[in-house]
């Protein structure tokens, strides 16, 4: 029999551990119940997706510079043929394939700055292409929201109605997208597929009292680019007051990111609180930031897969918030009440809240466990779900928890 053909697509490859998560977590899916699925990728950087996942991989965008501010004529005249000839090359793409997946990631939201000529209509493309070629679009497990520019909110409202299948990491996204005047009627609601990736060994302990801080180059969402400066300064400078006062009490802290854009942070925590208590992590996965996040008393996390990583560690962790789909996490986890918000940081109150988190912490690592095995559970179910849709004719082969 001809190996049913699957591509995958998204902003994957492109230095962002959560998305390359969401990635791995579907791969995973494919190989342990479709082993003979025919996989590759069109995404953002085609060459580390093939290179970590050994799959043929294709880049996104025709035009190398996509995502750099184009100021110049050549640069302003090089972005719009692009968007014409990624008209085809989308479509050739789509044609080759049987099915199309969309891994996880938040490609309906725009809770951080994003245009619509950029990622949104990349998607719109995706979809519309599927839908004319008969080729089935599956968005699985993604993050929506709404959104107020009214270019971006038709692209990613006529995305979602042309998509075959959709299902969505928490309740809010699939509300946010009936608002957005989608019918939701058939989508489902799981946890983020991250949590469906194997759990890696326990790390050796990490030093005493080691605090895990994930930090992110956050200037606030596409409605703050008014104010973005004054944001990011205010994130930076009550996230470098907490560290010293980590670094006061004595305790080593380790700082760790989850997109390649977050290296600055880490330059200028490191630069403003000079201790041999504060070191940052190399990662380049999920699995490497989990182990990091293991070996900690205690986290304080802004990135949404930092989160994740904290929680499946079951290490007790504080949010930073910049969007309602971190609350919504921690409220999942049973961790609700301990959410700071990331536009409006203020150092001593994340100090306090802190301190409440770790006063509880066997209790909240017994409630993290039992999350855990709850989420794997119903990732199952996504899966089992996501067969059914898209690969009727096939027989899935048995899947183990990790």
């Amino acid at each position: 029999m001809t190996p049913v053909r699957v591509g995958v697509f998204g902003l994957l490859g492109s230095g962002n551990l959560g998305n390359d998560g969401s990635l791995e977590a579907v791969l995973g899916y494919l190989r342990a119940e479709h082993p003979g699925a025919a996989v590759d990728a069109l995404c953002g950087g085609p060459e580390a997706v093939t290179a970590r996942y050994g799959i043929p991989a294709t880049r996104l965008h025709w035009y190398r510079r996509e995502y750099r501010t184009a100021s110049r004529a050549g640069a302003v005249a090089g972005k719009g043929l692009g968007k014409l000839v990624d008209v085809l090359r989308t479509a050739a793409w789509v044609r080759r394939h049987d099915v199309v997946i969309v891994p996880g990631m938040g490609v309906l939201e725009a809770t951080l700055p994003l245009r619509p000529w950029g990622f949104p209509y990349s998607l719109f493309l995706l979809c519309v292409t599927g839908r004319l070629l008969g080729t089935p679009v599956a968005l699985v497990g993604v993050g929506a929201g709404a959104i107020r520019d009214r270019p971006t909110r038709a692209l990613v409202r006529w995305s979602a109605r042309l998509a075959a299948y959709r299902s969505y990491r928490d309740a809010q996204s699939r509300d946010a997208m009936r608002e957005m005047g989608v019918d939701t009627a058939r989508d489902e609601v799981h946890p983020d597929l991250a949590f469906s990736l194997p759990t890696p060994p326990a790390p050796p302990a990490g030093p005493p009292g080691l605090v895990c801080v994930g930090v992110m180059a956050f200037h606030g969402g596409n409605d703050d680019r008014a104010r973005a400066e004054e944001i990011h300064r205010r994130y930076l400078d009550g996230t470098i007051r907490f560290v010293r006062a980590m670094v006061e009490d004595g305790r080593p802290v380790r700082l760790l990111t989850g997109d390649d854009v977050d290296a600055t942070v880490v330059a200028a925590i490191l630069g403003a609180v000079d201790s041999p208590l504060v070191t940052a992590a190399e990662t380049a996965s999920l699995a490497d930031l989990t182990k990091e996040m293991a070996a900690a008393d205690a986290a304080v996390a802004i990135r949404y897969h930092n989160l994740i990583c904290a929680l499946k560690a079951g290490t007790p962790v504080l949010a930073v918030t910049y969007a309602a789909k971190s609350e919504a996490l921690m409220a999942q986890m049973g961790l609700a009440e301990y959410c700071h918000p990331a536009r409006e940081v203020d150092a001593d109150r994340l100090l306090e809240q802190f301190r409440e988190l770790e006063k509880r912490s066997a209790e909240l690592r017994r409630t993290l466990a039992e999350r855990n095995e709850d989420a794997v559970r119903r990732l199952d179910h996504q899966f089992t779900a996501l067969t059914a849709a898209l690969f009727p004719t096939t027989t899935p082969t048995s899947r183990k928890a990790p």
